[in-house]
């Protein structure tokens, strides 16, 4: 017997909360759910009403069906909002986002049920039978709709800038496939200034003149030491360890370390689990951050 499994661990891993429902694109986002539902009512009229039950014409009745989403879309994300900000809530998920997703749709639902009197005349507006109707209408039709709309995201997104930055798979690498050689001793050009570096902890250098900031992860401890060498002078010496990118003029960045990358064309934000701290990654260097990506995950991954 065939037994039914679903992968949830991408539904409950936590994601960036999804500016589509963020409070200053809110009501941007809710104009263009009611004109694109306006228009769908209007051109293919779905709803099987006989004319003499109308109460108003049927322009007035898309209106209101197309209305009511919207005002409750905003509604409902707008009060989240305030109190994800008021409990300072950052995680978010694929799970939370479809379950109030379902949640919803099914306000959106009970809604189209209760204006049945302002909009038809039929003395069974208030039975059972169009209750369930207009909930299962309104989850069947709300689940297409939501996935066309992220399929829309999805494409215009990924026009801004490469699609893989949409699914970026960290770089977990085994111990066995990789063997770094730690310390390592760095040289600089005043000898007392000398130091030894355990490679694997660094997650990124920072350019500060003739000096570079050393940011460390230990133990989930973060540090940063400033040295006397040009970021220049100190990526030649770790020439060897093919993980550290140049990814800005200013930023040499671990690629082991890197847990998310975000951001567009004009250039990306890499962010670790250890730390808020991001690193940019300029517009020029965009198409060689995704190639040595792909690349690393074909040596080190595949």
């Amino acid at each position: 017997m065939l037994g039914f499994y679903i992968n949830t661990e991408h539904l409950r891993k936590a994601v960036e909360y999804p500016k589509r429902y963020q409070t200053q694109n809110l009501f941007k986002n809710s104009v263009v759910v009611f004109f694109i539902l306006l228009s769908f009512l209007l051109l293919f009229k779905p709803f099987g009403v006989y004319d003499p039950e109308l109460k108003m014409h049927y322009l007035f009745i898309c209106f209101f069906h197309a209305f009511a989403p919207a005002f409750i879309l905003f509604a409902y994300f707008g009060v989240l909002n305030y109190f994800r900000k008021r409990k300072k809530q950052t995680k978010w998920t694929l799970l939370k986002e479809y379950i109030h997703i379902g949640t919803l749709l099914l306000l959106i639902g009970a809604t189209s049920f209760l204006m049945r009197d302002l909009l038809y005349r039929n003395p069974n507006n208030w039975s059972w039978n169009y209750f369930y109707e207009e909930i299962r209408n309104c989850l069947i039709a709300g689940v297409f709709f939501y996935f066309f709309l992220r399929l829309l995201s999805f494409y215009f997104e990924s026009k801004k800038g490469a699609p893989f930055v949409l699914q970026f798979i960290p770089l977990a690498i085994e111990a066995e496939k990789i063997t770094l050689k730690t310390p390592l001793f760095i040289s600089t050009q005043v000898k007392q200034d000398d130091f030894s570096l355990d490679i694997d902890e660094l997650l990124f250098a920072k350019a500060d003149g003739n000096y570079i900031e050393l940011t460390k992860s230990k133990e989930n401890q973060i540090t940063t030491e400033v040295k006397r060498i040009s970021l220049t002078q100190f990526e030649t010496q770790i020439a060897d360890y093919p993980h550290f990118f140049r990814c800005h003029r200013t930023y040499l960045v671990n690629m082991f370390k890197v847990e998310k990358v975000s951001g567009n064309s004009q250039g990306y934000i890499l962010s670790f689990n250890e730390t808020n701290l991001k690193v940019p990654v300029s517009r020029k260097q965009i198409d060689s951050f995704n190639t040595y990506y792909q690349e690393l995950r074909t040596k080190y991954i595949a």
